[in-house]
């Protein structure tokens, strides 16, 4: 842990690491790591703050800054401090910077990956030499705050020591840490969407059906104008990912919740390639295929259920309509046929966080299956209207192929 981050339940969590007592400074460390699975912080990133309890003052700092330095006049002398303000606003240090100014894991520009997608980009640490009473210990600093919309933080609790190693065979420890933990609680929005607002589909398409595999294509198209994605992510819950054989252009990474079901996977562009999601217009989507094997005890299509029961885009959930209200793949003859070709379009529409979704328009053609959730009526979703329920009005067409 450290600083303000997270643990299992997708937050933030962060240690003030007591490291070293000297006569006139402490040597703290800062760590912060990002614990969920597939949410980031993305730019502006994080800044993180908190109130002193007494006099104390930054001196220098390695890996990150103070914004302001503050009224130093108190203090006499050649070299003035780092930092004098009592509500310090802290930011990481861009990439690039100098290696004297540098610590581990450093410098990233206030952004941070998720735990699945770049490990090596989940956490920043930074180092400062602070004054205050020695004789008093190290009084922990309080009111923190990170910076990043929705997030808020609790108290500073003390836990077991950090240990440190040079060599891995001799071990020291810090004379003090405590945790401090950030949770995501995302206001619901108060300005009402239209149509042009609504900023992400996701289209789920199951093109063809092999002797032994199935072939879906996802498509996520980025409607928002003033807005690219980077470094985005999708994560589906469906029964078939259990039977993944290929992911063409996406990374995927299967997330097993339990321990015999392996039913939900993590999507994400590929380095240089697709990682950037582009604002709407031509290049603004994203696209892959993927091959599924057909496992009858896993699932089928008897029932007409080719959708993900879940699609959350960078973190941000939503709701879909229940499994009995999408429609059903038409019934061919008396008898049970094989449906050589089946295409199941499903258009999903996300939302920013806290409003709620709404289902219109659904078309069937006879042989050839093309199920189709248009767009969701934005103002409907937005003014709460229907108690938040989806809806999907059916409306059937027969065209003989």
């Amino acid at each position: 842990m450290s600083i303000c981050l997270s643990l299992g339940l997708c937050f933030r969590g962060g240690n003030f690491v007591f490291v070293k007592r000297r006569i006139i400074f402490l040597l703290v460390k800062v760590s912060i790591l990002n614990f969920q699975k597939y949410r980031h912080i993305e730019q502006p990133g994080w800044k993180l703050g908190w109130d002193w309890k007494g006099d104390e003052a930054i001196w220098n700092m390695r890996g990150a800054e103070a914004t302001e330095q503050g009224n130093c006049s108190r203090f006499k002398g050649d070299q003035l401090p780092h930092c004098c303000e009592r509500t310090p606003s802290i930011v990481d240090l861009l990439p690039g910077t100098p290696y004297n100014m540098q610590t581990t894991n450093c410098c990233k520009g206030d952004v941070l990956s998720s735990m699945i997608q770049d490990p090596s980009k989940y956490d920043s640490v930074f180092e400062m030499s602070v004054s205050g009473d020695t004789k008093a210990g190290f009084n922990m600093p309080e009111n923190f705050t990170i910076g990043i919309q929705g997030y808020t933080c609790g108290h500073a609790v003390p836990v077991a020591p950090s240990k440190y190693s040079l060599d891995g065979r001799r071990w020291t420890q810090a004379l003090g840490t405590w945790n401090v933990i950030y949770k995501n609680r995302e206001p619901p929005s108060l300005v009402r969407c239209s149509k042009h607002m609504c900023p992400i589909w996701i289209h789920w398409h199951v093109k063809n059906s092999y002797t032994s595999y199935r072939r879906v294509k996802i498509t996520v198209h980025n409607q928002n104008i003033v807005k690219n994605y980077s470094e985005w992510n999708s994560v589906a819950l469906h029964p078939n990912l259990e039977s993944v054989v290929q992911v063409f252009s996406f990374n995927y990474v299967p997330l097993s919740q339990y321990e015999f079901i392996n039913d939900t996977g993590m999507f994400w562009g590929i380095k240089f390639y697709n990682d950037m999601l582009l604002q709407e217009g031509a290049g603004g989507n994203v696209q892959t295929e993927m091959l599924l094997q057909k496992d009858p005890g896993v699932f089928t299509f008897r029932e007409g259920w080719g959708f993900p029961r879940r699609i959350p885009f960078n973190g941000d959930e939503y709701v879909m309509p229940p499994p009995d209200q999408y429609p059903r793949l038409p019934i061919i003859g008396q008898h049970d046929a094989t449906l050589s070709i089946a295409a199941v379009f499903l258009s999903l529409l996300l939302l920013n966080a806290g409003f709620q979704k709404m289902f219109r328009g659904s078309d069937f053609v006879r042989g050839f299956v093309a199920v189709r959730v248009t767009r969701y009526t934005c103002n409907s979703a937005c003014d709460g209207r229907n108690h938040g329920k989806p809806e999907i009005t059916k409306n059937t067409t027969t065209t003989t192929i």
